[in-house]
């Protein structure tokens, strides 16, 4: 293929934008999603502005009808996806969140890229080398929660948990995907200079990307069914 697709969940910002940006930059046609249509459109004009080719698609990853619609259009329009990257993510408690934090957070970290993942399995089974990649994090490691005094200090039941399913995911649909060209792998950015990293975070966005974007273009040879910071593997 001389023109990979991608789409990447919670790419107006932060990580996404710029994994999103790093995908552009090696000639990959970029779905830039976000929970807006305007939010993605802003996003995408900033990246086409710098010469890559960049979409701008409105999915809420919460919502089943934009699912349903993002799907749609890739069948419609390309007939295939080459690149998935669950990157959307949040972390709230419940001092400061109005409903029920933990519930929330598996929402948007667990429930969401299953229920997207699994909507687009097909088109990125049609793929000569189909890759997807889950923004997940250290917290959700169990060895580290045990063994780290950091993610002892910093963890909470929600965020933890729920990326540690989405470490499970990424170990199921490895399993599914045996026998095809489809690879599936969980990544750590490192702690991001982004409204949920904080100012005291070590790693620009632009840093951050980086790992979630190895993976998603490793090649034939490449691993499957890992969890990575960037040419690390972590622990489960």
């Amino acid at each position: 293929m001389t023109n990979k697709i991608a789409l990447v969940t919670g790419a107006s910002k932060g990580i996404g934008l710029e994994v999103a940006r790093q995908l552009g930059q090696h000639g990959i046609t970029v779905l830039v999603t976000a929970r807006t249509q305007v939010a993605a459109n802003e996003a995408a004009d900033e990246l086409r502005k710098e010469g890559i080719q960049a979409i701008g698609l409105e999915l809420e990853v919460t919502n089943s009808k934009h699912i349903e619609q993002a799907a749609r259009f890739l069948e419609s329009e390309y007939g295939r996806l080459d690149i998935l990257v669950n990157n959307a993510g949040i972390w709230v408690e419940n001092g400061d969140y109005e409903g029920d934090a933990f519930r929330a957070t598996f929402e948007v970290n667990a429930f969401a890229p299953f229920y997207l993942t699994e909507a687009l399995l097909p088109l990125l089974l049609k793929s000569e080398a189909g890759r997807i990649v889950n923004q997940s994090s250290a917290l959700g490691s169990i060895h580290f929660l045990l063994n780290n005094e950091l993610a002892q200090r910093i963890s909470t039941p929600a965020y933890s948990a729920s990326k540690a399913a989405l470490n499970m995911l990424t170990a199921y649909w490895s399993q599914k995907a045996k026998g095809t060209n489809l690879k599936v792998n969980s990544v750590h950015p490192g702690l991001v200079k982004t409204r949920m990293g904080g100012n005291k975070a070590e790693l620009t966005p632009e840093e951050g990307a980086k790992t979630a974007v190895r993976l998603a273009l490793v090649p034939d040879e490449g691993p499957t069914g890992g969890f990575f910071y960037l040419d690390s593997m972590l622990p489960w």
